[in-house]
């Protein structure tokens, strides 16, 4: 029974490629003659090492087409072969077989594959083998990498790792990073860091700076057993990226390109202008002031709509009639201005790879060239890369590597789009009125408007450049036991040039000058240095006892040292914008500078025990020192512990191998500590000093200043994060199943949080002190799938994550609402409950008459179209408390953090064609976005804006300059009455809380690569050609014009964009 039911799976179950080692033998079984004549058919049979028949196994004659499969009985006859010819012979789970045909029948029996039990992991200082693997890992090879035409390591790595969450952290600005974590937040910031180590090559690196292509795979330490033999740097986790590196045999060169055009997606739908101007005179008139647009100026702008070629873009300013009025007459949808173009991108790679014995050579060079989705004046950025990694057997005992990496990004941008107020070109968009001219009737740009800032204002240019240094040196005295010795050495610099310009303008007359909101000009620069050191020296042993009890052992030192400085320079008034120099300035000086260090070391060691692959043991410990913390706070131990058992590696399991062949269970506890406290020298008492900081001119000079220091301590010290992971892993069906699943609980103690509260008669600041205490709790998941039938093959993976984080232990002795508080969840949104919207002034009259002891607590003229709160404590009133005790109506009515974050990849292959298909996003979260992007009528009328969804306000639909009815009757509206004073309606509340989960097309991707019997013959190995689309559609429960990763800022951001993309790949 157990064998039909075998047969059964296995025909539902059709194999995928894999390599490897088999043998065939002739068989006097099979019928067929002995004498096979040129082109006549190979017959065989395919069997298991079991000796079972392997139904659907791939026969092809290899470099070509011609192929088929085993049927239900192994058998197979394939047409017109010519003896001498190699055959290749596949199945998922089993070793790939290549054999000659001498004109016998075949009887091949295929070897188990046993590749997921070779595969090997890197570790921290080491590699183990994956199947013995105890803590929490995840992997990323290079062929995942670049699957997608990325810029960057994190845009490849979003969905595809569970428990890894990703971030945008300034929107889809060229020169902004993908923020991530791992299992969550691990501080409440208030004090302290919780980013993640990411160790290239097994020094401190940029993930966002390294090319893609280079990489040769990633480990994602997730757990405290993993990640705790780095210390006190990687409390958080740790991205482990190993480089590619040379291979003996002939030299191999690979060449990758593709050529992208991006367009913004995601952006606001706004109102015409006559519409605009209608919605912003019904919300002053519902407030009881007159209109902001005349009768005069409303039919202008209908007429402009209309074509109407008398309506000029603007009309000369009533007040002053020699300026262009900034109020003018056209239809302007600013962000189709500002964002509506098509910005063209390029990137290309080239490596080659190959050595002797004795050397080996990986060189590698890549450029890329993106260009902004500004339309005027675009963003743009550049980066050259340059790799080496050469790898020499200088002795018998002695192999040495020297790695270098060069990098330089170059990023140039509008001052506009960077100044020191955080953005505010996204802000001035949102509330930018349509009916504002682009370009003034002559032809010159208009001058309040968006767009001259960005052309005239000046640019601000900034250069880094990245040196990734490192040398390795392994010595192996004896079998088994080797020695490492690491030096790495890496610089960051960075140079900085800003321009702030006066901005022009141009008036009736044709005359220009300055616009008054620019008075001056000035030009700044910046450069810093970044020198970072590390020395590792470790070493390991080896060996096996009684064939059964296997060891390896590992211990050694780790020192680190990162050097900073940085010198910043400001002067006013240039003499000629033409020369943007300091030199060139005349004005008012500015001058900054600051030089930081810090250092660690480090003693580690680890145990590592399996039985046979059954029973698995590993014992971590970390004795760890800082600079950051006073000699008594300076060293601790850190110890961690991670066992398994694989029961598929008992006898008991041996019937079930066919099915499960591995199934182990795992768990780990480990205790960490972190030292990456914001202040490098919380225990060091410094005064501040201001050089030329005073207010007044002694002898014609500003003098120095300085200001008591606030007060030092030496009792602050580690942050101590324990955790401990328990979960399983299988692999079935002959490794085409996988399947792992860890939860997690991580307490991060002794957190750094607030001051103690002291009398205000102290006169200076308290140091903060380790005083919160905070849990992050979830799970990981991750599935795939892999089969192949006949000449298609396919694959998925869907990974699946959830964290949240809880406060144990904060001093907030009142339970302030707006501090943290013991019991809360991080990113909770308090607000009030919604009852809806009055539908008439009798039925609002009748809401407050059922709040007698004071009704609502702020606004004033309620009225039909204005929302009606729900007294939840049932005190006769609405009110929004302070305390926790004493919350008035406010409650959770939701939580921001992203829950059950997932990632679903599909993959498939047929005949040099393949097809990829990426979703990724976010189940659960909740969002309050507020402000004029959300409601409209927010901030009163030099604020609010009018998007096409904010249409959907009630309106009785005669009211005051609506007596036309041009807004008609809307009592089941969505938003309230568009009011001048909206916050009354506007506060946080349950019925415009938005569904910020999501699911994004991620990316669909198309190629082709062409038969090796045509490229071959011009010395190619392999050519694929594509074309790939990313982000391709959005399904979220957010309005129109809100994108669910770009939220910051109420999603005044830079936006994301599409992608469409198409290229090459090419190895010689």
């Amino acid at each position: 029974m157990i064998r039909n039911f075998r047969k059964v799976s296995l025909l539902l179950c059709l194999g995928m490629v894999s390599t490897g080692i088999a043998y065939a033998v002739p068989s006097e079984k099979v019928s067929a003659a002995n004498v096979v004549l040129q082109g006549q058919p190979c017959k065989g049979v395919v069997k298991d090492s079991r000796g079972e028949t392997v139904i659907g196994a791939s026969v092809v004659v290899k470099g070509t087409t011609n192929g088929t499969i085993t049927d239900i009985d192994g058998n197979f006859t394939l047409p017109n072969v010519a003896r001498g010819t190699t055959l290749q012979i596949s199945f998922v789970g089993y070793q790939t077989q290549e054999v000659v045909w001498n004109g016998t029948p075949l009887n091949i029996t295929l070897k188990d594959d046993n590749q997921l039990l070779d595969e090997v992991v890197v570790v921290g200082f080491g590699t183990q083998k994956k199947v013995n693997l105890t803590g929490s890992v995840s992997t990323m090879n290079s062929e995942e990498l670049t699957a997608r035409p990325v810029t960057t390591v994190a845009q490849a790595m979003q969905g595809m790792v569970a428990g890894m969450n990703f971030s945008y952290s300034n929107g889809g600005r060229l020169d902004s990073n993908l923020n991530f974590d791992i299992h969550g937040t691990g501080t409440i910031g208030d004090g302290s860091n919780a980013s993640p180590l990411v160790l290239i090559d097994g020094a401190e690196g940029d993930l966002n700076a390294i090319n893609p292509a280079d990489i040769e795979n990633i480990s994602v330490l997730k757990d405290a057993s993993a990640s705790s033999i780095y210390g006190s740097r990687a409390a958080f986790g740790v991205v482990l990226v190993t480089t590619k590196k040379g291979k003996a045999g002939k030299t191999s060169v690979s060449y990758n390109n593709n050529f992208r055009f991006t367009r913004s997606i995601n952006l606001p739908d706004v109102a015409d202008s006559y519409t605009y101007a209608r919605y912003f005179n019904l919300m002053r008139a519902n407030g009881g002031l007159g209109p902001q647009f005349s009768d005069e100026q409303l039919d202008k702008f209908k007429r402009y709509m209309e074509g109407d070629p008398t309506v000029a873009t603007a009309d000369p300013d009533p007040q002053n009639p020699n300026n262009w009025w900034w109020i003018g007459n056209t239809n302007t949808d600013w962000y189709d201005v500002l964002y509506g173009d098509t910005s063209f991108q390029q990137e290309h790679n080239i490596s080659a790879s190959g050595g002797s014995e004795k050397i080996q050579y990986y060189l590698s060079a890549n450029y890329l060239s993106q260009e902004g989705i500004i339309a005027i004046n675009p963003d743009q950025m550049k980066r050259y890369t340059v790799t080496s990694k050469i790898t020499a057997q200088l002795f018998p005992w002695l192999k040495a590597t020297y790695n270098v990496k060069y990098i330089r990004k170059d990023f140039s941008t509008p001052s506009a789009l960077d100044d020191s107020s955080n953005g505010t070109l996204y802000y001035n968009t949102a509330k930018r009125w349509p009916m504002e001219p682009e370009y003034n009737p002559d032809g010159s740009m208009a001058s309040n408007t968006l767009t001259v800032p960005l052309a005239y204002g000046g640019d601000k240019d900034r250069q880094t450049d990245y040196v990734y240094q490192q040398l390795q040196l392994v010595a192996t005295p004896i079998e088994n036991w080797n020695i490492y010795g690491e030096l790495n050495y890496n610089t960051t610099d960075e140079f900085q040039h800003t321009e702030w310009f006066k901005l022009p303008r141009t008036h009736v007359d044709g005359s220009t000058s300055w616009h008054t909101n620019r008075p001056t000009n000035y030009v700044a620069e910046y450069g810093s240095r970044n020198n970072y050191f590390n020395a590792n020296l470790y070493s390991d042993y080896s060996f096996t006892l009684n064939d059964a009890h296997n060891f390896k052992v590992m211990a050694g030192f780790q020192a680190e040292l990162n050097k900073y400085r940085y010198l910043w320079s400001r002067k006013d008034d240039l003499i000629t914008e033409n020369v943007p120099n300091i030199a060139t300035a005349t004005g008012e000086d500015y001058v900054d500078a600051q030089l930081t260090h810090w250092a660690t070391a480090g003693f580690f060691g680890r145990l590592n025990y399996d039985y046979k692959g059954r029973y698995l043991f590993e014992a971590n410990i970390r004795y760890d020192g800082t600079s950051r913390f006073d000699r008594n706070q300076r060293w601790n131990w850190f110890p961690s512990f991670s066992a398994g058992w694989n029961l598929a590696q008992e006898a008991f399991w041996e019937p079930l191998l066919d099915y499960v062949n591995v199934f182990k269970l795992k768990g780990s506890w480990g205790e960490l500590g972190n030292q990456n406290t914001k202040d490098l020298y919380p225990y060091i008492l410094r005064m501040p000093f201001t050089a030329n900081g005073g207010s007044w001119l002694i002898n014609g000079l500003k003098p120095n200043t300085s200001s008591y220091p606030g007060l030092g301590t030496s009792l602050l010290g580690w942050e101590t994060m324990q955790s401990w992971n328990i979960g399983f892993e299988l692999a079935m069906f002959r490794n085409r199943l996988t399947l792992g699943f860890d939860w997690f609980n991580r307490k991060t103690k002794d957190m750094v949080g607030p001051a103690p509260e002291l009398p205000a008669t102290l006169g200076t600041t308290p140091p903060k002190m380790n005083n919160a205490e905070m849990v992050s709790k979830g799970f990981d998941l991750e599935v795939s799938w892999r089969d192949r039938i006949g000449d298609f093959s396919y694959g998925a993976r869907f990974i699946l994550s959830d964290a949240r984080q809880k406060i144990l232990d904060y001093p907030n002795v009142d339970g302030s609402l707006s501090n943290w508080r013991v019991g809360q969840y991080m990113n909770e949104i308090w607000g009030l409950e919604t009852l809806g919207i009055a539908k008439s002034q009798e039925e609002m009259d009748a809401y407050l008459a059922n709040l007698p002891n004071g009704g609502v607590t702020w606004g004033n003229n309620w009225s039909a179209g204005d929302v009606m709160y729900v007294d939840r404590n049932g005190d006769g009133k609405i009110s929004e408390g302070a305390t926790e005790s004493d919350p008035g109506d406010l409650y959770v009515i939701g939580n921001s953090t992203p829950r059950f974050n997932f990632g679903l990849d599909l993959n498939a292959e047929w005949k040099g064609f393949d097809v990829r298909i990426f979703l990724q996003g976010t189940a659960k979260r909740d969002y309050w976005i507020g402000g004029n992007m959300y409601f409209g009528a927010s901030g009163g009328t030099w604020n609010s804006s009018c998007f096409v969804p904010h249409l959907d306000f009630f309106t009785t639909g005669n009211e005051v300059t609506n007596e036309d009815g041009y807004f008609p009757e809307n009592l089941d509206a969505f938003f309230p009455r568009p009011l001048e004073d909206s916050g009354k309606n506007t506060h946080t509340q349950t019925r415009y809380s938005s569904n910020a989960s999501y699911l994004r097309f991620k990316n669909l991707q198309v190629g082709y690569t062409l038969p090796q019997a045509w490229t071959s013959k011009v010395g190619i190995s392999r050519c694929r050609l594509f074309v790939s689309g990313e982000n391709l559609f959005t399904i979220t429960g957010l309005p129109d014009g809100f994108d669910p990763e770009n939220l910051n800022n109420s999603g005044k951001n830079y936006p994301l964009s599409r992608n469409i993309s198409f290229g090459l790949n090419v190895n010689f």
